[in-house]
């Protein structure tokens, strides 16, 4: 547990040193530096998780603190920089460090020839960081510190090939989209140290667990606590792209395929997912704040999916892909079921990332080409892709036996056993499902199945991605 501290720091470290020094090394150099640091910090998270749960009380789940300095004193409002390990960090320190570590590796032979190299991996080492804190924080000022970082990453990451304007203005909207719900963060966070006289995660919900102090407010009624709540929640819809906020989300595949694979699957979007079931205290207080979280979530879910079927572009297939499976997330968190959101966290990280990188694994072998209608009859010349991505489609899909069925099984059978209008929520649930699995398998079959739509003129040699490459993806299909 002493070396908790080292988690984030490590690709801090790494973001440093390929920051100043990377014109000056190779790209060998580059590229040990940038996965060997997040490789050390999936060690460490390892070690920690498994400690942890030597340690703890199996019937009480006491969290482990670290408070390191005193940060922020200023008369009564004080702030602790510290770290907090219990089961829902230590899971999700786990889902970052692990896919971001197999996201590297495919990165060094994905982006090997592009001459911003030492440059992607500072960012990519540098959002790992902002992750890491925003999830480990023990309170919710050092949280939205993360939760800024992750935000000015992804602005330099979607943005990354700056000199297309098409990359600068997604990036730019990102940014921008993503303020917007950020707004609602720091008003909730200021109202939590008004009401609570306190911003640490363990006081604030000690307090909140006190009936003398905060009743359940009924549904209809807005006290402290709903406000609170949907002040938390518009952060959450912004940095987690649901409706409203999703706009930002389908223009941020302008960066490297890798990027779309982190941003997408392990890290930024799962942010606001992660900040619900954190505050799951506070919103166990606030029927509606529930409400709106559900519905919300399902109707991103169908609305998004409804996008995903007539998508023409391999990436932007995913990324409503994304959006709507954001949306089960909310909406399992919605009707109280955290665990089963969190959960579906999980197994999505695991598939939307082989998707991803199995897409840039197509797009690398077709010379950049992204359209579906240019592709068909490609598992003959990328049979390894063809396999895991097919894996990644049946988990996606919701086929049994696969991580994914699992996972949305656990969201519908909570959403319909859930309060009054669970029948609704499971409803929309459901065809969302259906959706999801009509426009995966159309993906699948546009890409690799048929005969080659594409010419000689567009692609001269299609061929299998190299080992740096298939490996992560090898690795993604069986977890």
């Amino acid at each position: 547990m002493t070396l908790l501290w080292l988690i984030p720091v490590l690709p801090l470290m790494g973001a440093a040193i390929n920051g100043i020094l990377g014109k000056r090394l190779s790209k060998n150099v580059i590229g040990i530096v940038g996965a060997g640091t997040v490789l050390g910090s999936f060690l460490i998270s390892l070690s920690a998780f498994w400690q942890m749960l030597q340690l703890q009380d199996p019937e009480r789940d006491l969290p482990i603190i670290i408070n390191y300095f005193t940060w922020i004193q200023a008369g009564a409002f004080n702030a602790n920089f510290g770290f907090m390990l219990d089961h829902l960090s230590g899971l999700m320190i786990l889902i970052v460090t692990g896919v971001g570590f197999l996201i590297h590796v495919y990165s060094i032979g994905y982006m090997h020839d592009d001459p911003g190299f030492y440059r992607y991996f500072a960012y990519l080492n540098l959002f790992m960081f902002s992750m890491l804190t925003l999830v480990l924080a023990n309170n919710y000022l050092l949280m939205f510190v993360g939760w800024e970082g992750v935000g000015l990453c992804s602005y330099l990451l979607i943005g990354f090939w700056f000199s297309r304007k098409s990359a600068a203005d997604a990036g730019k909207k990102a940014f921008i989209v993503n303020r917007i719900g950020d707004f609602g963060f720091i008003l909730a966070t200021l109202l939590i140290f008004t009401t609570f006289d306190s911003v640490d995660f363990q006081t604030v919900f000690r307090n909140a667990a006190n009936s003398a102090l905060f009743q359940v407010e009924t549904l209809g009624t807005i006290g402290v606590v709903t406000t609170v709540c949907l002040l938390m929640f518009l952060g959450a819809t912004g940095k987690s792209a649901q409706i409203p906020l999703y706009v930002w989300l389908p223009d941020a595949m302008e960066g490297p395929t890798p990027v779309s694979a982190l941003i997408h699957a392990a890290t930024m979007v799962t942010a606001g997912v992660y900040m619900v079931a954190r505050s799951h205290a506070l919103f166990d207080l606030a029927p509606g704040a529930l409400l709106v979280v559900a519905f919300t979530g399902a109707f991103t879910a169908i609305f998004a999916a409804s996008i995903g079927l007539v998508q023409t572009d391999i990436k932007k297939v995913l990324a409503y892909s994304t959006i709507s499976q954001l949306g089960y997330m909310f909406l399992a968190c919605g009707v109280g079921a955290y665990a089963a959101g969190v959960f579906h966290l999980m197994t999505h990280a695991f598939f939307k990332a082989l998707l991803f990188l199995g897409a840039g694994s197509v797009i690398h072998g077709m010379s950049g080409i992204q359209d579906l209608r240019k592709m068909g009859g490609l598992r003959h010349h990328m049979p390894w892709t063809f396999r895991t991505f097919f894996i990644g489609t049946l988990a996606i899909a919701g086929i049994p036996g696969l991580a994914g069925f699992f996972s949305k099984d656990a969201i519908l059978a909570a959403a319909y056993h859930g309060p009054d209008y669970g029948p609704i929520l499971w409803t929309i649930g459901v065809v969302s499902a259906g959706f999801t699995s009509f426009y995966m398998f159309r993906l699948l079959i546009l890409t690799f199945m048929g005969t080659p739509r594409y010419t000689h003129h567009d692609v001269h040699h299609v061929h299998e991605s190299p080992g740096s490459m298939l490996v992560p993806l090898v690795v993604l299909a069986f977890l």
